[in-house]
């Protein structure tokens, strides 16, 4: 009998768990128009509490991040979120302007064993309703990244951010002639530059490649939470502010063959919401793939060592 109303207990504070849309979503976004082939890649962290639910709703569109407060409310019994007042970008905006379409949040959370769903749409408030289309989304409850101190720190140490970013004239590609490996010309920022010189380097990884030139894309490792980088190769600054997220941050890179080793670096702007900051790169050489998990902090610097694979001579 014991056993019995340990299982059923057990059940019920699974059950009663497993009802609650606490924690870190994510997934993409999709606009409800034949027309349009705009997507947003979205992530939710909630916190419910006593009749009402907060949280963060941070989401990339275009050349556009944005990270808001949002609030509103959840019902345990119908399993239905609802988030009132959300400025989402316009799907039909350009990448030189925006134009916000105020929505709100209509979710159903769907419990499975594979894993917990938020489904749902962005809907526009009645003076946007004929302009703005809806928004349909997909959001997967990140359960091993869903601590509870985790989530109440990211909302607590919270700063609205709206960025929109225009690639830097020194950050542009050079002109090589036809068929060279396109290098991206150093970019300048003296305050950056201090930070990394005063930060120690941590070698991550060491690398062989077989090409004198690799390409190198950056992602965000694990939960998307606003993490940002900047990126130095043979301590020269190649890259700025450049947001982490399920999208490659990408590099061409042609090595130096005049070193022996050559550096590639992060730094971190930022710790996101859920520090350290720490991202998946991978090098291509053409032949070999190396993924590798690297973290760096507001007092490291996380570097990986390149070196160039000696040809072997084969005698006759």
């Amino acid at each position: 009998m014991k056993k019995i109303l340990l299982a059923a207990t057990i059940l019920i504070s699974f059950s009663s768990s497993s009802q609650t849309v606490f924690g870190y979503w994510y997934g993409s976004a999709n606009v409800d128009v034949k027309t349009a082939a705009s997507n947003y890649l979205v992530e939710l962290v909630l916190q419910p509490e006593k009749g009402s639910v907060k949280g963060i709703l941070n989401y990339y569109f275009k050349n556009i991040y944005r990270s808001l407060r949002v609030e509103g409310k959840y019902n345990k019994v119908t399993r239905k979120l609802i988030l009132t007042d959300i400025p989402m970008t316009f799907y039909g905006s350009k990448t030189s302007f925006e134009i916000d379409c105020i929505m709100d949040l209509h979710a159903i959370l769907r419990v499975a064993k594979t894993g917990s769903t938020l489904t749902g749409q962005f809907i526009a408030m009645p003076d946007y309703k004929y302009t703005c289309a809806e928004i349909n989304f997909k959001l997967t409850l990140d359960a091993g990244g869903s601590k509870k101190d985790s989530v109440l720190r990211a909302i607590r140490q919270f700063k609205e951010t709206y960025q929109l970013w225009e690639l830097p004239a020194e950050n542009k590609v050079v002109a090589v002639p036809k068929g060279s490996f396109k290098q991206k010309k150093v970019v300048v920022d003296t305050v950056v530059e201090n930070q990394f010189k005063e930060r120690e380097n941590i070698i991550s990884d060491e690398i062989e490649v077989e090409s004198d030139s690799i390409k190198v894309d950056f992602y965000d490792n694990g939960v998307v939470d606003g993490d940002s980088i900047s990126v130095f190769f043979n301590k020269q600054l190649i890259a700025i502010s450049k947001r982490l997220s399920t999208k490659s941050v990408h590099f061409n890179i042609l090595l130096d063959s005049l070193q022996d080793v050559n550096e590639l670096s992060m730094f971190a702007d930022n710790l996101g919401s859920i520090p350290p900051n720490t991202a998946l790169m991978v090098i291509d050489d053409g032949k070999n793939k190396f993924n590798i998990r690297i973290s760096s902090n507001l007092e490291k610097n996380a570097t990986i060592k390149i070196k160039r694979k000696k040809k072997t001579i084969k005698v006759k």
